[in-house]
């Protein structure tokens, strides 16, 4: 699917674009904003990196790797993936927003958004996220949307300062489609 534009109530998910640069440094580059992340806070540079890897994974045939722009009336806020796993029926998710939107449900929505993608338009069977154990905010999200915890997964990221542990959540697509009825 290329080019993906999918539309929720406020938030809507687009291809990112070299121009998104600096947008993307606001959310990548914020530490209260990737705390939870799999990664320290990036620079400039590193964020224009990720977004031509990004436009490249775009143009691969078969595409396996979905990285995009969460925006918030036309203005990029976010960043969300999703990356199909070896066997292509089953897909991870990742996600970010820019700190100063938490609490307002933006979080719900985009993952909202992720799973449109994966089963509606990809007619995936399994998504997955894993989260940091030190983040309630990802848990109640991903719970909220019907995802199941799974277990934890020990020491499972090097973060750049030390190991982290990660909780996994997940969702079937007859699940999702119950859910949205």
């Amino acid at each position: 699917m290329f080019p993906v534009s999918l539309n929720g109530r406020v938030l809507s998910l687009r291809e990112l674009a070299p121009s998104d640069t600096e947008a993307l440094h606001q959310v990548y580059g914020d530490a209260k904003t990737v705390e939870h992340l799999s990664f320290t806070p990036r620079t400039v540079d590193q964020c224009a990196v990720i977004i031509d890897s990004a436009v490249s994974a775009a143009g691969a045939d078969p595409r396996s790797i979905y990285m995009l722009a969460v925006e918030l009336q036309d203005e990029l806020v976010g960043a969300a993936r999703l990356a199909l796993d070896e066997r292509p029926h089953s897909a991870q998710i990742g996600f970010a927003l820019r700190h100063d939107l938490w609490g307002l449900g933006l979080g719900t929505e985009l993952v909202q958004l992720l799973l449109r993608l994966g089963f509606a338009e990809l007619r995936l069977a399994r998504i997955w996220g894993a989260r940091s154990p030190e983040n309630p905010a990802s848990q109640a999200v991903m719970n909220g949307v019907g995802m199941i915890e799974e277990g934890r997964i020990r020491r499972h990221l090097w973060t750049g300062i030390a190991w982290r542990d990660s909780i996994v959540h997940s969702i079937l697509s007859d699940e999702w489609t119950e859910r949205e009825g």
